[in-house]
């Protein structure tokens, strides 16, 4: 499957601020892979040499059709992933008693 990406000028330069700017480092690594997606790289290789960390080929591939579907508000983290908090400073016990 090749995955190809089509990005109009405002669309790559918001997704170059993005990598440049964003506090939140999952969106750097996002926005930096789309723009390698757009510029020609095949997903396998954008995932396995084209960011900091080797991720797997699906994640990049999900990143795009999320990008796709939902534009810039798609590279964000869904509600409930990721790790959940050990701490709880307002005093709960997080479920656990």
């Amino acid at each position: 499957m090749v995955l190809r990406l089509e990005l109009s000028e405002e669309e790559r330069k918001e997704l170059e601020e993005m990598v440049k700017k964003s506090a939140k480092s999952h969106l750097r690594e996002r926005a930096s892979a789309l723009l390698q997606i757009a510029d020609g790289r095949q997903g396998k290789e954008v995932a396995f040499y084209g960011l900091l960390r080797v991720r797997r080929r699906n994640t990049v591939y999900e990143w795009v059709h999320r990008y796709k579907a939902e534009g810039i508000k798609g590279l964000e983290n869904k509600p409930g992933r990721g790790r959940k908090p050990s701490f709880f400073p307002d005093g709960g016990s997080g479920g656990q008693k």
